[in-house]
């Protein structure tokens, strides 16, 4: 059946009823976003012939998969996606340069210790590499970005992050830190080298993954969040440029200028990786988005 199908007065006048068109009451935006999702959705069924089975086989993978919709959002492409459209929304309104966007990722973690420069980021043993990252953070005209906070947070040597880890064995906000620094921007930290991992075997996200012929493994990276009055707030992340998926990132996360290589030697691995930010037009351009975030006490 041709997709046409779905244009029919029939299946129009049901879409409408769906997203209550009639009714005064209720929100005009949710509305019109609600009724353009059904027939996309219906759409899709018509052009690809989607059996009954197969619809509720995909409504049972949902329900199942809610625990790993933070893994999904990246793993499909949508979380980069927004990325790429931010960018977009930016370069049309004239706002271009600094340092990438790119995706936050689902294991950040509300209020890390605020420390002084040339933190320690690391509380719980590990025996592997330390990293030590050095770099500024600068403005759109080169200057120094005064008072920036840097928030920094990546997994162990093992790929796991504290507060997600399975084995429970990492303590609270262990490489997790927000970093005050001064009016030259500068920053420095160290920590123990983080390892890249995949998604929960088995789990929703890995059964999607083998379905597409795709695996779910990401690189060893470091994520940050940068915010100083008058300038953007940054949300990004480095790949580390030697792993052997950092140039195919199951996430995405992987952008032009994020993937530098450490510099190693014996037992320890040096990073220098500048930040560039662009300057804030409104309050809003300073603040971070709502999506929501785990928060410890």
């Amino acid at each position: 059946m041709d997709v046409s199908f779905v244009q029919t007065p029939a299946i129009q006048d049901l879409l409408d009823r769906v997203a209550g068109t009639a009714s005064t009451d209720g929100n005009p935006r949710v509305k019109a976003i609600m009724r353009d999702l059904v027939e996309a959705t219906m759409t899709i069924i018509v052009r690809h012939d989607i059996s009954e089975n197969e619809v509720w086989s995909a409504v049972n993978y949902l329900q199942s998969a809610a625990g790993e919709f933070g893994l999904l959002m990246p793993g499909t492409g949508i979380e980069h996606f927004l990325d790429l459209y931010m960018d977009a929304k930016d370069a049309e309104a004239g706002k271009t340069g600094g340092t990438p966007r790119t995706i936050e990722g689902p294991l950040y973690v509300e209020g890390a210790p605020l420390v002084e420069n040339d933190a320690n980021l690391t509380d719980d043993p590990d025996e592997t590499t330390t990293l030590y990252m050095t770099g500024q953070i600068t403005g759109p005209d080169g200057e120094a970005v005064k008072n920036a906070i840097l928030h920094v947070w990546h997994a162990d040597s093992r790929g796991f992050y504290s507060h997600f880890d399975p084995t429970h064995e990492q303590t609270p906000f262990n490489n997790r830190r927000r970093i005050k620094l001064g009016d030259d921007g500068r920053y420095s930290f160290h920590s123990k080298m983080p390892n890249g991992y995949s998604v929960p075997p088995g789990g929703a996200s890995d059964q999607l993954m083998k379905v597409l012929g795709r695996h779910g493994n990401r690189p060893a990276h470091v994520h940050f969040f940068i915010e100083a009055p008058g300038y953007r707030q940054l949300t990004t992340q480095i790949n580390f440029g030697d792993d052997p998926f950092a140039a195919d990132d199951f996430a995405f996360g992987t952008r032009e200028g994020l993937l530098p290589v450490p510099n190693r030697q014996g037992d320890s691995a040096h990073i220098a990786f500048d930040f560039q930010l662009q300057r804030a037009e409104v309050a809003d351009d300073e603040a971070f988005s709502n999506r929501a975030r785990l928060a410890v006490a």
